[in-house]
C-alpha cells in the first residue's frame, strides 16, 4: 500500500545537474530519475550556489544548482545525524523503518514508535515529542511535516444543535446497558455508512467494535436498508447462528434512513431477534465517536469525491487490513488484531 524510494546516489545528483543546465523542467527531472517533484526541489535548494555569469559584456550572479554541492551537504547531514543529540542519525536502519511506517504504511509517529518497539529490531528508542521535532527540523531524506496527520478542528460545544430522537419508538443509546457503555465486553459495535461522490450509488458499510477497535468494511452497491441487512444476513449464514451471536451482541447507529427498519434489521434469518440496535440521538455523532474517526482514517485512502462503484473488493480489503492493524495509544499500543486474540 505504499511506494518504494530510495536516496539520491551521487551519479543521480549529477544527472540533476546536468538536466537543469539543459533547462529540463523539474517535472520532467523527476520523471527521467524516478522522484517525486517536491524531492527535486528538495535536492536543488540543497545544492543551490551563487554563480557569476557573463553574457554580453555584463557579468551577473545567478543561482544555480551544483551535483558536488548537494552530495557534500547530503553527507555533512549523514554524518551529523550520528552525533548527539541526534540518536537517530547512529541508527539508519531505525531511521529508515520509522520513515517507511509513516510515508508508506500512513503510521502516525506515535504508531511508527509503537512498531519499531514491538518488532523488537532496534535498540534506539525516541519520544513522540523528539521525533516530531526531527521531522520539523528535516533531518529525513523524504519526511516532512506535509506526511503528517492533520486533525480536525473540534466544534465548540455551543455550536452543537440540542439533541433529540427523531424516532422516539425506536431503542435510544439512553437505553444502552452501562456493560456496553465502558466497552467492558467484546460483540459491541458502531456502525455508519461512508457515502461517495454525488450522483454515485455505492457507499461502505463500516462496522467498528467497541472494545477492540476492530473494523469491518463492506461495499454496498446503494444506500437502501435491504442492502445494509443483506450484509448481516450473508455474516449470519456464513457464521452460524451461534457464533454469530458471539460476535455481534449489539449494534450502535444513526437516525440515517438506511438503518432504521429496526425490527427487519434485528430479525434473525432464522428465529427470534440477532442483535440489540440502539440509535444514537440526532446531530450527535460523538455518540458513537470510534466509529467517526475510523471513518476519517478511511477518508486519508478514500477521500470526499470518491466513487465507490469504482473501487474494488480487494481495495477496501487492504484499508480494512491496514486499519486493524494500526497500533492504538488507547490498546496499549496493541493493534486491533492483537487486542481481539
Amino acid at each position: 500500500m505504499g511506494t518504494g524510494y530510495h536516496h539520491m546516489t551521487k551519479d543521480e545528483r549529477i544527472r540533476l545537474d546536468a538536466l537543469r543546465r539543459a533547462g529540463v523542467p523539474v517535472a520532467e527531472c523527476a520523471r527521467q530519475l524516478g522522484f517525486c517533484r517536491q524531492t527535486i526541489y528538495n535536492e536543488i535548494r540543497r545544492g543551490e550556489c551563487d554563480v557569476v555569469r557573463e553574457r554580453h559584456g555584463y557579468y551577473y550572479d545567478v543561482k544555480e544548482y551544483s551535483a558536488d554541492k548537494g552530495q557534500q551537504i547530503h553527507d555533512q547531514n549523514q554524518e551529523t545525524k550520528g552525533r548527539p543529540p541526534m540518536k537517530i542519525g547512529s541508527d539508519i536502519k531505525y531511521a529508515g523503518f520509522l520513515e517507511r511506517k509513516i510515508l508508506q504504511d500512513c503510521f502516525s509517529p506515535a504508531a511508527a514508535l509503537a512498531a519499531a518497539r514491538a518488532s523488537g529490531l532496534f535498540q534506539t528508542s525516541l519520544s513522540v515529542n523528539t521525533l516530531y521535532s526531527y521531522i520539523d527540523k528535516g533531518i529525513f531524506f523524504r519526511l516532512t511535516n506535509k506526511h503528517l496527520w492533520i486533525k480536525g478542528r473540534k466544534k465548540k460545544q455551543a455550536e452543537r444543535p440540542e439533541r433529540r430522537n427523531v424516532h422516539p419508538k425506536l431503542p435510544s443509546i439512553e437505553a444502552r446497558p452501562e456493560s456496553v457503555n465502558q466497552r467492558a465486553q467484546f460483540g459491541h459495535w458502531e456502525m455508519d455508512l461512508v457515502v461517495g461522490c454525488s450522483g454515485s450509488r455505492a457507499a461502505l458499510l463500516t462496522l467498528t467494535e467497541r472494545q477492540t477497535r476492530q473494523e469491518l468494511i463492506y461495499k454496498l452497491p446503494d444506500k437502501r436498508a435491504a442492502s445494509v441487512r443483506a450484509v448481516f444476513d450473508r455474516l449470519e449464514r456464513d457464521m452460524g447462528r451461534k457464533k454469530f451471536r458471539e460476535r455481534f451482541k449489539s449494534i450502535t447507529t444513526d437516525n440515517g434512513p438506511e438503518f432504521l427498519e429496526y425490527d427487519k434489521l434485528r430479525q434473525s434469518i432464522r428465529d427470534g431477534p440477532r442483535f440489540d440496535v440502539y440509535y444514537c440521538h440526532s446531530y450527535s455523532a460523538w455518540e458513537k465517536g470510534t466509529n467517526e474517526n475510523h471513518n476519517r482514517m478511511i477518508r486519508r485512502w478514500f477521500p470526499k469525491g470518491t466513487d465507490f462503484g469504482r473501487v474494488t473488493k480487494r481495495q477496501i480489503a487492504a484499508i480494512q487490513d491496514w486499519m486493524n492493524g494500526y497500533p492504538r495509544r488507547i490498546l496499549g499500543w496493541k493493534t486491533p488484531l492483537e487486542a481481539a486474540a
